[in-house]
């Protein structure tokens, strides 16, 4: 039986801080001292990979690696390898409320690359050591981003044809005569990994778990493919023959066209789905918890031809279905693993679901319809579940409160006898709590009330994943509430 428990969901760019981003440095401290204030348990955060189309973690250069953006600047001015005055030169964004992406990638990277050169003489065994630990996917990823870099950032489908292939003498030449730029990216992963597990250490410390979050695919415009070709569905020219996306669904009425790579499952099905254990025991080495994203695509996955332009158009194809997870259990002994399995409901899901074992998740905001019982209501929750008010695909609880019908409130201000006095928010979050999962977890704008603080709508490339608490909102009285609702249900 697991411990019941509860947790907040927010991505560290979310997190508040001087430097146009949330990041490992102080505040991401800050706010776990929050969370153990609170009696929260666990802390669930976004994809932390290179971030790359419209700047979604769930669209990244690389299923290795992390994002450059949470390395915090201030160890290298204790270090001295940056001047605290000349940081402040450079503009990384002026609302403390919002991530500028444009400016993160013109101006954080130019500081990283001032930091790589000002220390490189200092640490460069440090950096070597790095490099031959994790030569299994960093060496990939180095070249790759460095081969970005070569070619203006333009996707790997628009190299000229000589680099498109990653074995090919061109690769090779330019791997040998440009070690420099290579070593930059090795520097920038050397840091991401150093502080994050710093800050992870220091969670684990206080009794803080931390939920990753693993997407079913991979960005067309990553090393993943680039160097695994074979793994997907492609032509000869290695252009893509299928993407995925989903049919219309409750995120979306029209369906969503993700344009991802479709995985050749016949292909891993004879390498034992090597690539895929592999990608899931470094996730699970990263975090103390692992979500699989969209994980109905391991059951059957919405397939859309290359040259469609809607979601609408493609067709249902079986995915490999238990054999993987019997293949992940051979090698990883209960892997802590939670699923997502929201979207169109189907028998094959539930069923792959209930054959792994692993937890599942029910949302809130799924659950009031006065018309029929949905299993997404609290008192349907089983014990071995999630239950999530929203998630970073949904609106705020608030927003989404406000866009009830008056049939729908009704229903939902019976069921969990809301008040303006207590807070609508903290009604709704209360029914999270009061469920039968073992883990309740909600965004932290649902526990600010906040109403214009989405972090993604699903379908809509801009104005999304922007989103940042800020610094005066997390007080300790609202830690006290918090903390006060928890022990109140047992979590």
């Amino acid at each position: 039986m697991k411990e019941r428990s509860s947790g907040i969901l927010m991505h560290i760019s979310s997190l508040p801080g001087k430097y146009g981003i949330g990041d490992f440095g102080a505040e991401a401290y800050r706010f776990i001292d929050f969370l153990k204030k609170s009696k929260v348990k666990y802390w669930q955060v976004l994809p932390l990979g290179i971030t790359g189309f419209a700047d979604s973690p769930y669209q990244c250069f690389s299923s290795y690696g992390g994002n450059p953006y949470f390395i915090d600047l201030d160890e290298f001015i204790k270090e001295g390898y940056l001047d605290k005055q000349l940081v402040k030169e450079y503009d990384l964004g002026k609302d403390p409320e919002r991530v500028d992406y444009g400016l993160l990638y013109e101006n954080k990277y130019h500081i990283l690359r001032l930091a790589y050169k000002n220390s490189f003489h200092k640490i460069k065994d440090q950096l070597k050591d790095f490099h031959k630990e994790n030569k299994d996917w960093l060496g990939g990823l180095a070249l790759f981003m460095s081969l970005k870099n070569k070619f203006k950032n333009l996707s790997w489908q628009d190299w000229p044809s000589e680099y498109k292939d990653c074995t090919s003498p061109m690769v090779r030449d330019f791997q040998k005569e440009n070690k420099e730029e290579i070593y930059f990216w090795v520097f920038t992963q050397y840091y991401f990994f150093k502080q994050w597990k710093n800050l992870k250490q220091y969670a684990n410390h206080k009794g803080i778990r931390i939920i990753g979050d693993l997407p079913l695919y991979v960005s067309e415009d990553s090393s993943d493919i680039w160097e695994n070709p074979y793994l997907f569905k492609v032509d000869n020219d290695l252009s893509l023959t299928r993407r995925a996306g989903v049919p219309p669904d409750y995120f979306s009425p029209s369906g969503q066209l993700w344009g991802n790579p479709i995985y050749d499952w016949e292909e891993m099905d004879k390498e034992s789905y090597k690539w895929w254990i592999d990608r899931i025991k470094y996730n699970l080495d990263l975090f103390d918890v692992l979500r699989l994203d969209h994980f109905r695509g391991f059951s059957s996955y919405w397939e859309i031809d290359a040259q469609a332009d809607k979601a609408i158009d493609g067709q249902w194809q079986k995915g490999p279905g238990i054999k993987l997870f019997k293949k992940l259990k051979e090698e990883v002994d209960r892997p802590n693993i939670i699923v997502e399995d929201l979207g169109t409901y189907s028998p094959d899901v539930e069923n792959l679901v209930k054959s792994t074992g692993f937890p599942n998740m029910k949302v809130l905001q799924f659950a009031f319809n006065p018309h029929e019982e949905s299993t997404h209501l609290p008192h349907r929750i089983g014990e071995n579940t999630l239950a999530y008010t929203g998630t970073h695909d949904n609106p705020t609880s608030m927003t989404w409160l406000k866009s009830l019908s008056s049939d729908e409130f009704n229903y939902l201000s019976k069921y969990l006898k809301l008040n303006n006095e207590e807070g609508l928010n903290w009604g709704f979050i209360r029914g999270a709590w009061a469920s039968n999962a073992y883990l309740a977890i909600a965004p932290i704008q649902d526990f600010l009330g906040l109403e214009d603080a989405r972090m993604n709508t699903p379908g809509s490339p801009r104005n999304n994943w922007t989103w940042r608490v800020n610094e005066d909102d997390l007080k300790e009285e609202l830690a006290r509430k918090i903390r006060s609702l928890t022990e109140l249900y047992g979590r």
